[in-house]
């Protein structure tokens, strides 16, 4: 490593925020422009000389992190770019959505605070943006084959990428109305905001691939249709099941899913509207769900203006350090403020929903909650702890049981699926119907947007092997792969 000692000398410094009174009067990303780059080069030289880097282990894509460190520490951003891409398609979303599982299995990470990967990676991309160092790399020649790639997040959008590449005539479907899944509307704007995917979608378009939006297939274009006209098939449909919430109330008015409200916000940004139809502007939201989807619906609320916002997790509070059952390098439960909290509003641990209470005119007014702790392994109510809380707008942010078998693509192309209710899989990522391949939480179940590229470029090697007989683009992984960090 060009700085041996970088571990002992340089302390840990992240991005900096920008001030919760400023951010949350808009949707703009949270961080402050151009704070990375002058810290970054010496954060990237606290990667240790560690021997064996278990970050590739926590890394699905298998990141080249102490290369690209190196690099970045030597302030050679080209070289630093190349060896970025060389496993990611899109390290700009990466950057700024993934958990970084690879800084919980960093070796300095045993006994000090680990080195600040993800905000290298996103200091690298972005300085490439700007340097005009990512181009489109279009194929030298075309293998007349083509192929349909259903869904446009990260998991389609990479296997997309890595087939056009390969020389395959690429179509992408997107039942909304614009690219991106998950990405473009599950996302807010203040983690990540969208002109990153619109900069991607020209590089796609520049290398041959196609976009057709508001087509469902199932519906717009039959199963057999999308067969007919296409040499194979990717479904990257993602797991789009919402977990619900059957208890007595659930039926008022004002209770949405996360997926239901997140997207409105969203449209506003990109203008299709002047307000949302679901707002949390003077009322009192709660949240129920304590993951980064309940988070990303906290920090909604608060830039919408919320009296007040309360966020409910069943489960109890995660310890701020590594839990024995926990070590090092698998990726630990731990408590994390995200940017969202640091806004405000309160998170109630080990509670559960028993039912909501309306108005005479069927809007919610209150939820009524209790203590819950384990048992014996069981999931118990504490006697006498139950009581309410005032909630006009209440979002389910409780996660997603698999793929949507009532949408009409499971049944139309006759899909099998596995004992988790995902679309079942080979080790090429194939289904049970010929020339049918999946990628994504269609197959894998709900799970990180680095999973979603890893197993979107692994298809792609599937896809090409069976276009062609032989295939030179990289399988990060098998769709069994469940790392340490998982």
């Amino acid at each position: 490593m060009a700085d041996p000692k970088g571990f002992l000398t340089t302390g840990r410094e992240v991005a900096k925020t920008r001030p919760v009174g400023e951010r949350v009067k808009d949707f703009n990303e949270v961080y402050v422009p151009g704070s990375l780059l002058p810290i970054i080069s010496k954060q990237a030289g606290r990667c240790m000389d560690c021997g064996i880097p278990f970050c590739h282990n926590g890394c699905p894509l298998g990141n080249l992190i102490p290369e690209w460190n190196d690099y970045a520490y030597r302030e050679d951003w080209s070289q630093a770019s190349e060896r970025l891409h060389a496993t990611n398609n899109f390290p700009e979303f990466t950057g700024r959505l993934c958990p970084a599982p690879c800084e919980a299995a960093c070796v300095l990470g045993i006994n000090q605070p680990a080195v600040t990967i993800k905000n290298v990676e996103v200091s690298i991309i972005d300085k490439a943006w700007d340097s005009n160092d990512v181009r489109p790399q279009a194929p030298e020649r075309l293998s007349g084959k083509t192929v349909a790639v259903v869904g446009s997040g990260p998991a389609g959008l990479a296997a997309a990428q890595q087939l056009t590449r390969a020389g395959h005539t690429v179509a992408v479907f997107e039942r909304a109305d614009r690219i991106g899944g998950l990405l473009r509307y599950g996302i807010p704007e203040f983690k990540m905001e969208k002109r990153h995917i619109n900069r991607r979608i020209e590089q796609m378009r520049a290398e041959g691939t196609k976009f057709r939006t508001g087509v469902e297939i199932g519906r717009d274009i039959t199963a057999t249709d999308l067969r007919k006209r296409y040499d194979a098939v990717v479904i990257a449909a993602g797991a789009t099941t919402a977990r619900d919430l059957p208890v007595p109330g659930r039926e008022l008015s004002g209770i949405h899913q996360a997926m239901e409200y997140l997207p409105l916000a969203n449209k506003v940004v990109e203008g299709d509207f002047v307000a949302p139809p679901i707002t949390a502007e003077g009322k009192h939201v709660v949240v129920i769900g304590g993951g980064d989807t309940g988070a990303d619906c906290v920090g909604t609320a608060h830039r919408q203006g919320a009296a007040s916002v309360t966020q409910l997790e069943i489960m109890p509070r995660p310890g701020e350090e590594r839990a024995a059952g926990q070590p090092w390098p698998t990726f630990p439960m731990l408590y994390k403020v995200t940017s969202a909290h640091e806004e405000g509003g309160e998170r109630v641990y080990s509670v559960s929903t028993t039912h909501f209470e309306g108005d005479e005119e069927g809007n919610v007014q209150f939820l009524h909650l209790v203590e819950v702790e384990f048992v014996e392994g069981r999931l118990t109510q504490k006697p006498g702890t139950e009581r309410k809380i005032p909630a006009q707008l209440v979002t389910l942010a409780m996660g997603f049981t698999g793929t949507d078998v009532e949408n009409g693509l499971v049944g139309q192309f006759g899909l099998d699926l596995d004992e988790r209710g995902n679309i079942a899989r080979d080790a090429d990522f194939a289904t049970n119907v010929g020339g049918v391949f999946v990628a994504g939480d269609a197959g894998r179940g709900q799970s990180l947007i680095v999973w979603a590229i890893a197993e979107g470029r692994s298809a792609a090697r599937g896809v090409d092997r069976f276009l062609t007989g032989a295939s030179d683009l990289p399988a990060p992984i098998r769709p069994t792969d469940r790392a340490l960090t998982v």
